[in-house]
C-alpha cells in the first residue's frame, strides 16, 4: 500500500510555491503509485513536445490576423530527426532562405522578430502570437517599428544572428519554444541580440524565459521584453552588460496543481 511519511510544515509550504516534486513520499523502495504516473505523464507529455510538428499554418494564420506578412525561412537542418541530432544545423539557414531573406533588407528596420519553433513547438504553438499581440504596442509606444517578422523551422537560438545579420537589423527578439521540463511542456523563451551576426555568444544576449499559463504571462513578459528592446536599441548593447530594470513585479508563485515547471533552457 503507499503510505506516504506526513510531512513537515517546511515541506508543506515550499510545495505550495513551487510545482517541483518535492516531498512525493515513498511506497517499499518506490514512488507511490500517483506520484509515478504523474511523472511518466509528464515525461511523455515532454517527449511529444520535443518531436512536434511545426504548425506553420496556425502561426502565419494568427500573424496574418495581426495585420503581420511574415517571411518563412529554414535551417539547414532536413528534419526534426536531424534537427535533434545536429544542433549545428539548426544555427544556419538554408540556401533558399538566405537568398529569399536578400530580398526583404530593405524593410529591416530597427526590429527584426522571429518565431521558432525550437525544441518545443507546442510552446510557440500555444503562445508566440498572443505574445506578440501584447508586445507590439507596447513597442509603438515607444515609437519602436518592427521591420520584419520572420517564422523559422528547424531553429535554435542562434540561427537569429544569422537572420539579423541579412536583414540589417539592428536588434533581433527570437520567440522559441524551450527545452520540455518535466513539468512544462510549452514554455515558450524570448532571446535578444544586438547587432546580430554569427558568432554571437550567449553571453552577448538577454533571456526572459517561463512564458506559459502557469509561469509568466503574457503581459508580464511582454512589459519585460519591450524595456530590453527599448534599453537595448538606446544604450547599444543587449547580454551581461544590460540588466532587467523594468520595475515589473515579481512572478508568481507557479500552481502545482498546473503541472507547469519551467523548462530546462531554450533551443540553442
Amino acid at each position: 500500500m503507499d503510505t506516504p511519511a506526513p510531512l513537515s510544515r517546511s515541506v508543506k509550504e515550499l510545495r505550495r510555491l513551487t510545482p517541483a516534486r518535492v516531498g512525493l513520499g515513498r511506497s517499499g523502495a518506490s514512488l507511490p503509485t500517483a506520484a509515478l504516473l504523474d511523472f511518466t505523464l509528464a515525461h511523455a507529455r515532454a517527449r511529444d513536445a520535443v518531436h512536434a510538428c511545426f504548425d506553420l499554418a496556425a502561426i502565419n494564420a494568427g500573424l496574418h490576423d495581426l495585420g503581420i506578412k511574415p517571411i518563412e525561412v529554414c535551417s539547414r537542418a532536413s528534419d526534426r530527426a536531424e534537427y535533434l541530432r545536429r544542433p549545428d544545423l539548426g544555427r544556419l539557414l538554408d540556401r533558399t532562405s538566405k537568398h529569399s531573406l536578400a530580398t526583404h533588407i530593405g524593410g529591416a528596420g530597427r526590429l527584426v522578430i522571429v518565431i521558432a519553433d525550437g525544441l518545443s513547438a507546442t510552446a510557440v504553438s500555444a503562445h508566440a502570437v498572443e505574445l506578440v499581440r501584447r508586445l507590439v504596442p507596447r513597442l509603438a509606444i515607444d515609437g519602436i517599428e518592427v521591420g520584419q517578422t520572420v517564422v523559422a523551422r528547424g531553429a535554435r537560438v542562434g540561427l537569429g544572428d544569422e537572420i539579423g545579420e541579412i536583414l540589417k537589423a539592428r536588434m533581433t527578439v527570437m520567440l522559441i519554444g524551450e527545452r520540455p521540463g518535466l513539468s512544462a511542456a510549452d514554455s515558450l523563451g524570448a532571446y535578444l541580440t544586438f547587432a546580430p551576426k554569427i558568432g554571437r555568444t550567449d553571453a552577448e544576449r538577454n533571456c526572459v524565459s517561463n512564458i506559459h499559463d502557469a509561469g509568466l504571462d503574457y503581459d508580464e513578459a511582454a512589459l519585460r521584453i519591450g524595456w530590453l528592446i527599448r534599453e537595448g536599441l538606446a544604450r547599444e548593447l543587449s547580454g551581461v552588460a544590460l540588466k532587467d530594470q523594468s520595475g515589473g513585479s515579481r512572478p508568481r508563485a507557479l500552481n502545482p496543481a498546473a503541472n507547469s515547471e519551467t523548462g530546462a533552457g531554450g533551443a540553442r
